[in-house]
């Protein structure tokens, strides 16, 4: 197979998802009974009270209710405006009532200022605050990221217990998904629904994003995904950060990935080969038709591996 250099372009249609072509496969997929061309960003129904809007950044669930709206993420900055505006079209958008945030990266958090202004709540892990709330280093993606003003904060974390709420009537669950895609990602779960949210922990056609700067890893994304495959059954929607909703079957494929993908660069790095190695030796070839070119990933689960040598220690793997 012809390996490709994983270039800026890739990276941003990895870490944005391309909001083009979104609508038409996710009508295609068949897992939607109803859908809607809202009038700046796609805005696709999974019930009467539950869409999904795309074309913001990430994914955003927005769950609306009597006493206004609950939202999974809330876009990128650059799409704030349009976000709102779009809300605002739907049944008690105009009144954001809380925002849960599956992790710290912006295309997920960049209306929190906007929101919070507003008098929204934001709900996240306390590591998602932390992150926010300082300067960030991402050597992965050379960037450096500013810490946000104190109005895109969190106002209620958690720490390794699940929580619960009801909003519109509806039990929602959320909870830990530790050191995964990073240290802070976390899941929601509308259970009567059967609507689960994972945010990045959850990859569509491309290798997940390993932010090894920020806690994530490849042992803690096998975790995450299992924790996930543990929570759905059959008939779940499962929501990503970005792309089509996903079903079980397509999460368990992704935790199979991880685990023989993990098990194969560890035993290559127990031989002393670098990450260029792996990458020059295609030590993903046999998942790459399914997910993509694989050097960030490889170069990120290295990364992160290295960071865990005591834990495979411990484990007696050395």
């Amino acid at each position: 197979m012809k390996r490709t250099k994983y270039g800026r372009r890739q990276f941003m249609t990895t870490l944005a998802g391309g909001a083009a072509g979104l609508s038409s496969r996710w009508a295609a997929a068949g897992l939607f009974t109803h859908q809607e061309a809202g009038p700046l960003l796609a805005v696709t129904r999974l019930s009467a009270n539950l869409v999904v809007i795309s074309g913001a950044g990430a994914n955003v669930v927005a769950l609306s209710g009597p006493e206004g709206m609950l939202l999974v993420d809330c876009g990128a900055p650059e799409h704030s405006r349009e976000l709102t505006k779009t809300l605002a079209t739907l049944p008690g958008g105009d009144r954001i009532r809380t925002v849960f945030n599956t992790h710290w990266h912006w295309d997920h958090t960049g209306a929190n200022e906007r929101l919070h202004a507003a008098g929204a709540d934001i709900i996240a892990h306390e590591n998602t605050r932390l992150w926010l709330g300082t300067e960030v280093r991402e050597e992965w993606q050379h960037r450096i990221y500013p810490p946000r003003p104190r109005e895109a904060l969190p106002t209620q974390t958690f720490f390794y217990k699940s929580g619960s709420l009801t909003f519109a009537n509806e039990p929602i669950e959320y909870g830990y998904l530790a050191q995964a895609h990073t240290d802070g990602d976390i899941y929601v779960y509308f259970r009567g629904q059967n609507v689960l949210v994972a945010g990045d922990v959850v990859s569509v056609g491309s290798y997940p994003i390993l932010d090894y700067c920020t806690g994530g890893w490849i042992g803690g994304m096998e975790d995450a995904t299992q924790k996930l495959l543990d929570l759905a059954d059959a008939r779940t929607r499962i929501v990503p950060g970005t792309g089509p909703v996903q079903t079980r079957a397509d999460v368990a494929a992704e935790h199979e990935m991880l685990v023989a993908v993990h098990a194969t660069l560890w035993d290559l790095m127990r031989k002393g080969l670098s990450a260029h190695d792996m990458i020059a030796g295609e030590a993903t070839a046999k998942y790459d038709a399914k997910w993509g070119n694989s050097d960030l990933f490889i170069e990120n689960a290295y990364r992160g591996m290295y960071g865990h040598i005591a834990e495979y220690l411990g484990k007696g793997v050395v």
